[in-house]
């Protein structure tokens, strides 16, 4: 429970503290805060309802879920509570408290309410972020990725395989089809995780440019993805297919030890890459340049910026 709780301090801006952290985990030393800020607050963000949420934003009904569990507890959620910092915070103290509790039935609830924060509101979306933090995070960060996943994964071993898929995951709508649902819909999809089973950031998007030698326009995500659009639709589906399959076999990797959970994010990958697919044969059946109308997804819920720690 202190490793968790110590890789949660970990996931927060860094402070003096970290390089006593992780002299005592043996991680590299922190690099400086503003490899932090761009890990966290531009490429990947540490916040569930980026991952759980159909619009792939900070907040929303996710976001809302995730307070909710708190409050089940009787606690009052912090600003805020879906936070990876939070969530293992919380799995910390319910352990503690589990472990603390002499009435047998009532250490039994303990235990149950710390099983359903580790499988509805951790391990749901948890490991795609760890494995794009570990692709773009450098030796810390990735080492720190690295640990905190082998940690989860070990509460999740001990606590047995549980037999439903989470409920953000259950509820989540599937990838628009822009033939039927029109551009914007589509490009807001890609860029909601529970929704494309893929995690596009900043820094992807800039690679694709340099690789399909395309125009890299500044702006929000789904300004940029349309930008693509517009100057050669064809290289971009082809890009979205081979990104789709790089997250499916990514999700496969997990099947092991996630069972449903990675089942479900390896079946949205490749729907992902099947839907691209179809889009480059049947090009006449939808406007391959989405009009100016597209919300970006990875926004607040309330509006705030995508460099203010969203997807």
């Amino acid at each position: 429970m202190e490793l968790l709780r110590a890789l949660g301090v970990l996931a927060e801006p860094p402070t003096n503290e970290h390089v006593r952290i992780a002299n005592v985990l043996g991680l590299p030393a922190p690099p400086e805060p503003s490899a932090y800020h761009d890990l966290f607050l531009f490429q990947t963000y540490p916040f569930a309802s980026v991952y759980l949420g159909a619009e792939g934003m900070m907040g929303g009904e996710a976001g809302d879920r995730v307070a909710g569990f708190w409050r089940a507890l009787h606690m009052t959620p912090p600003t805020e509570p879906d936070h990876l910092c939070a969530l293992l915070g919380l799995y910390v103290s319910l352990a503690e408290r589990e472990a603390a509790e002499e009435d047998e039935a009532s250490r039994a609830l303990v235990a149950n309410a710390r099983g359903a924060l580790l499988h509805e509101h951790v391990a749901s979306w948890v490991f795609p972020f760890l494995s794009k933090v570990r692709e773009l995070g450098g030796a810390f960060y990735g080492g720190w990725s690295t640990m905190l996943e082998e940690a989860i994964l070990a509460e999740i071993r001990s606590s047995g395989s549980p037999r439903n898929l989470p409920l953000h995951l259950r509820e989540a709508p599937g990838l628009p089809d822009p033939r039927s649902d029109g551009g914007n819909a589509f490009l807001n999809g890609l860029l909601a995780p529970v929704r494309s089973g893929m995690i596009v950031t900043r820094g992807d998007l800039a690679g694709a440019a340099r690789r399909l030698d395309l125009g890299l326009r500044m702006g929000e995500r789904a300004y940029i993805l349309k930008a693509f659009f517009s100057q050669d639709a064809g290289k971009v589906l082809e890009w979205l297919v081979d990104t789709a399959e790089d997250w499916t076999e990514r999700h496969e990797q997990q099947g092991a030890d996630l069972g449903e959970i990675s089942a479900f994010w390896e079946g949205r990958a490749r729907a992902t890459a099947d839907l691209a697919k179809a889009l480059l044969e049947d090009r006449s059946g939808w406007d391959d340049s989405p009009g100016d109308s597209a919300t970006p997804a990875g926004e607040r819920a309330s509006g705030s910026h995508e460099g203010s720690g969203v997807s």
